[in-house]
């Protein structure tokens, strides 16, 4: 068996940055919404990239654990500071939760 071959990149090519990445490391697409009269970019993450670390979700207040497959968005305007993780059925019900998040009495509070 001969050894693999490398193949040569296009002229001009550069390497391929976070955005330019539609299914590859980050396991998940990145898309364009718009909502409360801003564009936010919002990054879908597969459960298999989501290793390591555990999120609060701003919708419910809960915990986001390792693994789990979730969303991230931010404010086109915005740095990566500004980056929050969602549950993906927080996100699509951002729309129906009131601004207030309800919690139970025995429930912290972070």
């Amino acid at each position: 068996m001969s050894p693999r071959r490398n193949r040569p990149k296009a002229a001009g090519s550069s390497g391929r940055s976070a955005e330019d990445d539609s299914a590859g490391r980050y396991g998940g697409w990145q898309s364009t919404e718009s909502w409360q009269g801003e564009a936010w970019s919002v990054r879908h993450v597969a459960g298999a990239s989501a290793e390591g670390k555990t999120y609060r979700c701003p919708g419910c207040d809960q915990l986001i654990p390792s693994g789990v497959p979730h969303v991230v968005a931010w404010p086109e305007h915005a740095g990566v500071d500004d980056r929050r993780h969602w549950h993906k059925s927080c996100w699509n019900a951002k729309d129906r939760r009131t601004t207030r998040v309800q919690r139970s009495r025995n429930a912290p509070r972070f």
